[in-house]
């Protein structure tokens, strides 16, 4: 079956895990989302997928043969790391990490939900 987007949302939101990930710069999809004080219980992963590129002033700062390998295999706090997942309700959404230091008093990265998806 096939998904399309249905709703762009693009807002934080908190996450929660059953079990500690290993590498807390490297995720595996969470167990729950919590958005607008509501929790979404994960019942499944549809897809996932790590994007490397580099964004704004992290673009400019590399010589181009080793952003070339950069964005194979990630470095520095460079990446997102994506999922597609169905929640408790039946929704469908599309969420990410984005592993990037806000500033040098918050370097853990933020979770963002991306869209809603629908089937069709």
């Amino acid at each position: 079956m096939t998904h399309k987007p249905v709703r762009f949302i693009d807002e934080p939101i908190e996450v929660a895990f059953d079990r500690p990930t290993l590498l807390e710069k490297t995720p595996n999809c969470p167990d729950s989302i919590i958005w607008e004080g509501k929790v979404f219980r994960v019942s499944e992963m549809l897809a996932s997928w790590v994007d490397y590129q580099r964004r704004g002033r992290m673009r400019r700062n590399m010589q181009p043969q080793h952003a070339e390998v950069a964005a194979q295999r990630g470095r520095g706090g460079v990446g997102r790391f994506f999922f597609q997942v169905r929640v408790n309700t039946g929704q469908i959404f599309e969420i990410y990490y984005d592993r990037s230091p806000k500033d040098v008093d918050d370097r853990k990265g933020a979770w963002v939900l991306v869209s809603e998806w629908g089937e069709g």
